[in-house]
């Protein structure tokens, strides 16, 4: 479920906060403050999913508080209880995994009540909660469908949201709401088709759980030697070796490490990858420029041995 989109995102922001502290600490340590990170990025895609339960609850008390008010009108007596009585929160509810992940955690939305009435209000006042609760199905499709549209049109794009998950935790960045939403709302499409298991693994399989660390380690390993090979392939008419970013250095030493580590990965596949996370992390010319420097790397390590796979492969 954490893809290796994410994680190489993480091992590079962990690369580069190894690089600039690598007097401080070990290898060791900048590998568990990794798995720190990745597991931080699973218990967001829970705290996601604990969302709709906490935001359906909150609408409950305030109707259930209008029943009782002095006097209560007859709107307030006979409300429309459809979005309470949604049926994907019951299953979310009464979702085993999801409640024995919150019973060995201490995270939870008790503290952040401002938030989510705030978070409500936007909701009901949303034309997807106004249709939903005007439509004349009232089936359990319906019921998914509205949650995957507040998800993706109000709660993953607000900014109170985004401000407020890097407040309680330095590891919840931009990419991981991005990463998790998409998930949350997979997730979400995971019940609606009737899977047995919809709560999804923190990872797919055992090799994506080892390659995060197997990734970090090997490419801190070999720094010195993927910079001398970068630098072999640096035009010194064009580029001055001295000055060229360490995040393209990080990012093409990385790339250099998955090519010759991880056979299974199809090169096309790793300099596609970092070629974006260099748009994305570095200079506006660094995609060009590591693109350019990775070619010539990888026809080197194919000339000489070390990878035997080509440019083009997908299975090898």
């Amino acid at each position: 479920m954490i893809n290796r989109v994410l994680i190489r995102v993480k091992v590079l922001q962990m690369l580069y906060s190894y690089k600039i502290t690598s007097s401080s600490r070990s290898v060791a340590q900048a590998q568990k403050e990794l798995q720190t990170s990745l597991d931080k990025s699973y218990e967001l895609y829970m705290y996601l999913l604990k969302l709709i339960i906490e935001l359906t609850d909150l609408q409950y008390r305030a109707i259930d508080d209008a029943r009782h008010k002095y006097l209560p009108s007859k709107e307030d007596l006979n409300p429309n209880t459809r979005f309470i009585d949604n049926r994907l929160v019951e299953l979310l509810r009464n979702n085993e995994t999801l409640n024995q992940f919150f019973n060995d955690k201490l995270v939870s939305w008790n503290d952040e009540i401002i938030f989510k009435r705030i978070m409500l209000n936007r909701i009901l006042n949303s034309s997807i909660y106004q249709q939903y609760m005007a439509a004349e199905e009232n089936d359990f499709e319906s019921d998914c469908e509205v949650w995957k549209q507040l998800m993706k049109k109000v709660i993953l794009v607000d900014d109170d949201l985004s401000e407020l998950l890097e407040n309680l935790s330095v590891y919840w960045c931009g990419e991981d709401l991005d990463v998790m939403g998409q998930f949350v709302v997979k997730t979400i499409r995971r019940f609606q088709d009737g899977e047995a298991s919809p709560i999804m693994p923190m990872y797919k399989d055992e090799e994506d759980s080892k390659f995060g660390e197997i990734l970090f380690t090997e490419t801190a390993r070999t720094l010195e030697q993927n910079n001398a090979l970068i630098d072999m392939f640096v035009k010194e008419d064009n580029w001055d070796k001295n000055r060229i970013a360490m995040m393209d250095r990080l990012i093409m030493c990385t790339a250099i490490t998955e090519m010759k580590n991880f056979i299974e990965i199809p090169i096309r596949v790793t300099l596609n990858e970092y070629i974006e996370l260099a748009k994305i992390f570095s200079t506006s010319s660094s995609g060009q420029f590591v693109n350019g420097i990775l070619y010539s790397v990888v026809e080197h390590l194919r000339a000489n041995g070390e990878i035997v796979k080509s440019i083009n492969s997908i299975k090898y």
